[in-house]
């Protein structure tokens, strides 16, 4: 692309080599990489329609997007298949019509229903028939997988399982080609039972942002060698546990408690399709050499790795802990560290160092409200996947330890969380090492709950409504349905949002919000006006477009060009990153910290403060339709990877990153609305680690709580998460705001109301967004009920204050 600005040229020439990474080789018959691009046969819905992430809030505006069937031609192949693509392009037009047709036919009388209907909704795959031709020795087969923001995924034929005409093509084209590659596009798990046993070559693709074609080019020729791992459990549809619900309207309950994917599986005795960090290479290594350290708290695993294959390549180690079962009941084993090489090369040694701190082993006890390390052996386990390791040495501690005195504060659910029933066999494998922990060297401490949060001076000059719009995000009255898509920023066009104007009287700019986490999302063209920006055209996702009226559609594009025929249209060309999950997938933080760098160096460029994103939730369940956006079923990865995307983009100075959903996001149906029922235990160990890790390790600048309830309270208002864990237990101190709340697209018929911007003003939150003059309303009757004051909202506004100087280097 010849018209690429240097920032562009320079994001994707840093990104293009290292996506390879993120890729991830389920089987491989050594018939892979080929020598040269020649002829080649492409089949399948992602070879011309190819999903670079997912829709909704992460969709981006890059100039381009590089599809399979470009970067295949692009790198020299010749493809014989044109006739196949095209039949592809009308069944699949027709397909999508009808889908349209079906999803408005359930919002006929309302615009809001359209776009909760719309709002990631998935069309299955269509089934067809048409003669698979094409001349050629090798053959790749592209299935396609897209999901979003607002609907969840099913476990269907053309969403997690195969559709019939899938399955035929397939297997028949395993048996037409000298050479097959059956490449998966896909966001997350999908069921290939099916043709796992005949297909020779597959390779997890994933959604790589705008250069995925382009990377898939590279791997069949050999200039990358996939070295990703995964990062969730794939299973068929039947093995995968029922034991907690999910999809429920209005209760959802985590029954299944801690276990979690491969605690699951590992725990249960269930052989998945490919276990938690399997992957494979064009390559193969060996390892060995292992030996375990302890200095104090710190556990040093160190191994060498050896390349036994023919080509270069990369290969991450992990260490998986068995834990003592006292008085509480463990996972067969959980993940406690990895560390991956650098490029090895044929024959070639590295020796790769894993750590971790031991108390971060620590369960915890609902009953004793604590955190502890039961007395026992602990097992350290290394090996390159959940299912592959080997028991190297024992870790001994001879008293039980309490590492962290606490309080319950997450609510009681009701019912007692599940435990496995097959016995634990580690206590009777061959003889390892022993190490003696010394218990004085493990770090103990006790939560003061007594939370206090000064009032700036300046603060004191505002009289109460403005107290109540410091709570607010910044909001146009006029804006509508405007608001529901994330352009009510006047300063940046097509930002999420803003903070309260009123900052301007205290010498500080509002903080400008741009949603993610595939890049920053603006509107792709402009106009400057005065002392800001307006969008040009649509501002909403293309993929809700289908579903809106072309009335509606008219009127929220905003066409200024027409009212001022002089004004240059300028334009915001970001970069579309890989999918969190892909990005999770490439065990490589230093990976994902150059992902937050390029975010953070367009967030400089583009004016914008805070990043909405990463998003850290855990793959709870695989037909979660924002599991792409999340990293990983493991809280540890979880941790890792928002805090090292985090520490990218704030090395930029201003910017800063907004950790979502805090907490227990794992379903979209209802999301406004519906009730996460979950246990304390499984709180702490599973959903909330992942954000105590980042905010540990990276300090976040801002987090965003999330729509659903918590055992019977909106996130947003749960003083137990916001203020007890989070500012008290977590020691964060930064920037505190929901998520979107629109009304409009709350949905009124279930048991649990909406949350509301006068009970969130009581829970330690500071922000209420996006803002609108009813959330100004419900504050306003809060103060006068009594269920807030005038100081609290000083405190929260002085919260506001104090994070804007500090994120932009200002000294009070």
């Amino acid at each position: 692309m010849t018209d690429l600005l240097d920032y562009e040229s320079e994001h994707l020439q840093r990104l293009r080599p290292n996506l390879a990474e993120c890729t991830v080789l389920l089987k491989s018959d050594g018939s892979f990489p080929l020598n040269e691009a020649s002829e080649l046969a492409l089949y399948g819905s992602g070879a011309r329609h190819t999903v670079r992430g997912g829709t909704g809030s992460g969709e981006v505006n890059s100039r381009f997007f590089v599809t399979v069937e470009n970067g295949l031609e692009d790198a020299g192949f010749r493809l014989t298949t044109k006739s196949w693509l095209y039949s592809y392009d009308q069944a699949r037009k027709q397909a999508r019509k009808n889908f349209i047709k079906q999803v408005k036919s359930k919002s006929r009388h309302a615009l809001k229903l359209a776009v909760v209907e719309g709002m990631g909704a998935v069309m299955p795959e269509p089934e067809y028939s048409f003669p698979l031709n094409g001349t050629a020795e090798t053959a790749v087969y592209v299935l396609a997988r897209i999901s979003g923001e607002g609907n969840d995924r099913q476990s269907i034929p053309g969403d997690i399982s195969l559709t019939e005409t899938e399955v035929r093509d397939i297997l028949r084209l395993q048996k037409q080609y000298k050479r097959f590659m059956l490449v998966l596009n896909v966001g997350g798990p999908v069921d290939l039972s099916p043709v796992l046993e005949d297909v020779g070559n597959i390779l997890l693709l994933s959604q790589l942002g705008t250069e995925t074609g382009a990377v898939l080019a590279d791997i069949l020729l050999g200039k990358s060698n996939p070295s990703g791992k995964l990062t969730t459990t794939w299973a068929s549809v039947s093995d995968y546990p029922d034991i907690g619900d999910f999809g429920e309207l209005d209760d959802t309950r985590y029954k299944e408690g801690i276990y979690v994917g491969y605690r699951y599986f590992d725990s249960a005795g269930v052989e998945p399709l490919f276990p938690f960090g399997y992957g494979l290479s064009y390559t193969s290594f060996s390892f060995g050499n292992q030996e375990t350290s302890v200095d104090g708290n710190m556990v040093t695993v160190s191994a060498d790795v050896t390349n036994t294959g023919d080509h270069p390549g990369k290969e991450t180690l992990q260490i998986y802990v068995s834990k003592p079962e006292e008085k509480l009941d463990q996972p067969f084993q959980v993940l406690a560290a990895f560390s991956k090489s650098g490029e090895i090369l044929p024959g070639e040694t590295e020796k790769l160092i894993l750590q971790f701190r031991f108390s971060d082993l620590a369960s915890y006890d609902s009953r004793r409200e604590c955190y502890l390390l039961e007395k026992g052996d602990y097992f350290l386990r290394l090996g390159t996947s959940s299912s592959d390791t080997t028991t190297i040495s024992r870790l001994r501690l001879n008293e039980e330890i309490i590492t962290h005195k606490v309080k319950n504060t997450c609510g009681i659910p009701g019912f007692t969380d599940w435990k496995p029933q097959l016995e634990r066999i580690d206590m009777f494998l061959p003889d390892v090492p022993i190490l003696e922990i010394d218990a004085s060297m493990i770090p103990r401490k006790e939560t003061d709950y007594h939370f206090i949060s000064d009032i700036d001076p300046q603060i004191k000059e505002l009289n109460t409504e403005q107290l109540i719009l410091m709570s607010l995000g910044a909001f146009d009255p006029k804006a509508g349905i405007a608001s529901v898509i994330g352009s009510v920023s006047g300063k940046v066009a097509g930002a999420a949002g803003e903070t309260c104007g009123l900052t301007k009287e205290f010498g500080l700019d509002p903080l400008v919000m741009a949603d993610g986490p595939a890049g920053l999302r603006l509107s792709k063209d402009y106009v400057t006006i005065e002392n800001g920006q307006k969008p040009i055209g649509q501002s909403i996702p293309e993929t809700m477009l289908d579903y809106i009226p072309k009335p509606i559609q008219w009127v929220l594009s905003k066409k200024d060009k027409k009212s001022n025929p002089d004004c240059e249209i300028l334009h915001h060309y970001a970069t579309a990153i890989p999918i969190g999950t892909a990005i999770a997938q490439s065990w490589n933080p230093d990976f994902a910290r150059m992902c937050g760098d390029i975010v953070g160096d367009e967030m400089e460029r583009m004016n914008v403060d805070l990043w909405l994103a990463p998003a850290l939730n855990i793959h709870r369940d695989i037909r979660c339709g924002r599991n792409f956006e999340y990293f990983s079923e493991d809280p540890l990865i979880s941790g890792v990877f928002a805090a090292a995307i985090t520490q990218g983009v704030q090395t930029h100075h201003g910017r800063g990153t907004t950790i979502k959903h805090f907490a227990v996001n794992n379903q979209e149906y209802n999301r406004y609305n519906n009730n996460s029922v979950v246990s304390e235990r499984a709180m702490r160990e599973i959903y909330l680690k992942g954000f105590e890790i980042c905010i540990r390790e990276s300090h976040p600048r801002a987090l965003m709580t999330s729509y659903n309830l918590l055992n019977g309270c909106h996130t947003s208002e749960h003083k137990g998460l916001i203020t007890d864990i989070l500012r008290c237990e977590f020691g964060y101190d930064g920037l505190v705001m929901t998520d979107w709340v629109i009304a409009m697209l709350s949905n009124n018929k279930t048991a649990y109301p909406g949350a509301d911007a006068g009970r969130a003003a009581v829970s330690g939150g500071d922000l209420f967004m996006p803002g609108c003059k009813a959330d100004a309303d419900h504050v306003r009757s809060a103060l006068k009920s009594g269920l807030i004051t005038e100081t609290q909202l000083m405190e929260m506004a002085s919260r506001i204050l104090r994070n804007i100087r500090e994120l932009r280097g200002i000294q009070k």
